[in-house]
């Protein structure tokens, strides 16, 4: 929740000027060192949005802790409060719907086109990161085709935007290890991979916007093992050497997870799909604050963290 102050004249002050005054330095690689100077005392908010993971609704039955069918209220509940914070923009970070067993293709698209008109009740932009699971049954085509990322290219599955100063990066691990898209359910979940023209890409990106950047994956970075990308490495590789990335977002390990390496903070969001409502959801609301530091406030079964800023970073 935000926190009232005596005097809010200051507090809107500041963010009209920064959001100006970034926009010009932006251009000039001078962001974080003019958010670090300003004559004002204790840090304030560049971005604050809204982050929630692995909805996976379907009109189905409960599995084990999945309850499909009521991810859509949690949603609801969800973009309600998003949209009462007045946050910048909200973001899903993958495994957005699921399927029926056996699945049926018009039944998963019926799913996706029901959980994104909830999201789409939020007020501001809205982005998506594909998880496996939105290519159970259909194509990554067909996803995109049925979903909105706001003033991003409808085709692609992987892109960047920036905001109040910060970049931000959404990957698209959902490639077997040759490279081929997930598709019709033609993958494992455990073979996670960004290819090497994402990776080139993600270079590129960087090099061409040398802000302080955020990362969204769905897939784990930060390790070995069944949740995360097989090639984790090297894309961390690419990160550190650009210096400029905060934190990079993840979804997929329902359980959630939180670790640091080279300086670079990895927060895993638990899942809105695990166990009954109303108290069992998950969603968070993270500010970048004017020193960079990156402050995560969880709602529900949500983990809330303070992940300041490495000091060799610049």
């Amino acid at each position: 929740m935000q926190h009232q102050t005596k005097d809010l004249h200051p507090v809107v002050t500041r963010r009209t000027f920064l959001k100006a005054s970034a926009a010009t330095l932006a251009g000039l690689g001078l962001t974080s060192i003019f958010c670090q100077h300003l004559p004002w005392g204790k840090p304030y908010s560049l971005v604050r949005f809204g982050m929630v993971t692995d909805i996976h609704y379907a009109d189905t039955e409960t599995k084990d802790v999945r309850f499909y069918r009521d991810s859509l209220d949690k949603l609801a509940e969800c973009v309600q409060f998003m949209n009462e914070q007045k946050v910048d923009f909200l973001i899903e970070l993958g495994d957005f719907k699921d399927q029926d067993t056996p699945p049926a293709e018009e039944k998963t698209l019926g799913y996706l086109r029901t959980v994104e008109k909830e999201f789409q009740r939020f007020s501001g932009p809205t982005y998506h990161v594909l998880g496996n699971h939105d290519m159970d049954t259909i194509s990554k085509t067909q996803f995109l085709a049925n979903i909105i990322n706001t003033n991003q290219d409808p085709y692609r599955t992987y892109y960047s935007f920036d905001q109040g100063g910060i970049h931000f990066v959404v990957l698209d691990a959902n490639y077997l290890a040759d490279g081929t898209d997930y598709n019709h359910g033609n993958f494992h979940w455990t073979d996670a991979n960004v290819p090497p023209q994402e990776l080139d890409w993600l270079e590129k990106d960087l090099s061409a916007a040398p802000l302080p950047t955020i990362v969204f994956i769905h897939q784990l970075l930060d390790g070995k093992g069944s949740v995360y990308v097989k090639n984790a490495y090297k894309v961390r590789q690419v990160l550190q050497k650009s210096g400029q990335v905060l934190t990079v977002f993840q979804g997929h390990h329902h359980a959630g997870s939180l670790q640091q390496i080279e300086n670079i903070h990895y927060y895993t969001l638990k899942a809105l799909v695990t166990g009954p409502p109303p108290d069992n959801n998950s969603y968070a609301i993270v500010e970048i604050k004017s020193n960079l530091d990156v402050v995560v406030t969880g709602y529900r079964n949500a983990t809330s963290s303070q992940l300041p800023k490495a000091t060799s970073q610049t």
